[in-house]
C-alpha cells in the first residue's frame, strides 16, 4: 500500500488488516477467529480453533464457499467415533482431513480411525500476524499428537497481497517423534452459491476420471455439469487424475466471480470431486489430496499409503486466486 494512499486513512483497519474475534452463544461459543480483508474486496475468516482453516470467504461481497447447517461448532463438541464428524463439520471455504487418516471410517493396524481424521477440530496452540512486502500473513501452528502413537507438527502460513485478490496457504507437516507414521492429507475445498450453482462452470484438467462408486457411475458424464437443488440427492464423488502444476476452477457469470485453485499435482497427487445438490445440501467439494478418501486401510492395501519417518518433513502449497472473469 503506497505512502500516498495510507496519507488518507487514520488506521490501516479503515481499509485492511486482521482482527481477532471469539464467538458468543451456542456450540460456537469460546471459538476464537481472525477475520481478515486485504482492501481489494476479498474477506474471510481463519477459524484457529478448528485447525486455521477458512470458514467464511467473500469476494466484493458474494459468498464463495459452504456452510453446512452446523454452522460453527466448538471443538469440545466433536464426536470422534465413526461418522460422527459430520455433526460438526462447518465445511466453510476448506476443511483441513488428516493428518493420519482420511475418509471412510476404518480400523487400520488395529486402530480404530474417525472419518477424515482428527485435525480439523484441533485447535492452533500458537499463532501470529503481521503485514509484510505488502502483504498479511497469518501464521500458525496445530499438533496432532498422542502418547504411544504420532507425534506430527503442522505450521501453516497464509499468505495475502494488498493489491491482489489471492491466498498463498503453505502447509509444513513434519514428524517429531520417534515412530513412523502414516500421513494422510485432503483440502476439502467446499464450493457453495452464490458463487456455485446451476450456472457455474467447473474446470478440471483431468486425464482420466472414475467414479468411487455404482451409484456415481450415473451420469458420470456430466460429472462437472452443476444441477438445480434436489431433494433426496445422494453423493456422488468422482476420482480425477491431474498432472503437473495445474489448476480447476469454478466460475459463474451470474454474479462474474470465480475461484481458481492451483496446486502441483506431484506433491498432491489424487484429487476428489465430491457433488451434492441437495436442498439445503448444496456443495461442490474440489479436493487435492496425498490419498483418495476411501479409508486408510484401503489405501495401505493399494500400496499408495504415505509413511513420514521421523524427523521427516512434507510441504503442500496451494494458491486460491479469486477472479471477476473466466480465465481458465
Amino acid at each position: 500500500m503506497g505512502k500516498m494512499i495510507t496519507n488518507y486513512i487514520g488506521h490501516e483497519l479503515q481499509l485492511y488488516g486482521v482482527r481477532e474475534m471469539r464467538l458468543a452463544g451456542g456450540k460456537a461459543d469460546g471459538m476464537r477467529l481472525l477475520s481478515v480483508k486485504n482492501g481489494k474486496g476479498l474477506a474471510f475468516e481463519v477459524s484457529l480453533d478448528r485447525c486455521g482453516d477458512i470458514s467464511l470467504l467473500s469476494l466484493k461481497g458474494d459468498n464463495m464457499g459452504y456452510f453446512s447447517p452446523c454452522g460453527y461448532v466448538s471443538p469440545k463438541y466433536y464426536d470422534n467415533k465413526g461418522d460422527g464428524f459430520l455433526k460438526s463439520f462447518t465445511g466453510g471455504f476448506f476443511t483441513t482431513c488428516g493428518l493420519t487418516a482420511v475418509g471412510t471410517p476404518c480400523t487400520d493396524n488395529g486402530e480404530d480411525l474417525p472419518l477424515h481424521g482428527t485435525i480439523s477440530h484441533t485447535p492452533c496452540e500458537a499463532f501470529r500476524y503481521f503485514i509484510q512486502d505488502g502483504a498479511l500473513h497469518i501464521e500458525l501452528t496445530v499438533r496432532d499428537a498422542a502418547l504411544f502413537s504420532h507425534h506430527l507438527v503442522l505450521e501453516r502460513e497464509y499468505v495475502c497481497p494488498l493489491d491482489k485478490n489471492e491466498i498463498r496457504m503453505t502447509d509444513r507437516i513434519k514428524n517429531t517423534g520417534p515412530r513412523s507414521t502414516p500421513l494422510e492429507v485432503l483440502y476439502h475445498c467446499n464450493m457453495g452459491y452464490p458463487l456455485l450453482s446451476e450456472h457455474a462452470r467447473i474446470t478440471v484438467p483431468s486425464s482420466a476420471v472414475a467414479a468411487r462408486d455404482e451409484h456415481a457411475k450415473e451420469g458420470m458424464e456430466a460429472c462437472l455439469v452443476m444441477e438445480k437443488p434436489q431433494r433426496g440427492y445422494v453423493e456422488k464423488c468422482y476420482y480425477h487424475t491431474l498432472s503437473g502444476k495445474t489448476c480447476v476452477s469454478v466460475y459463474n457469470g451470474d454474479i462474474k466471480k470465480g475461484v481458481r485453485i492451483q496446486y502441483d499435482a506431484e506433491s498432491l497427487p489424487y484429487f476428489t470431486e465430491w457433488k451434492l445438490m441437495g436442498e439445503r445440501e448444496y456443495v461442490l467439494g474440489l479436493e487435492p489430496g496425498n490419498c483418495l478418501p476411501d479409508g486408510r486401510s484401503a489405501m495401505r492395501e493399494k500400496g499408495i499409503l504415505e509413511i513420514l519417518e521421523p524427523g521427516q518433513e512434507r510441504t503442500f502449497q496451494i494458491t486460491f486466486e479469486f477472479v471477476e472473469e473466466e480465465l481458465c
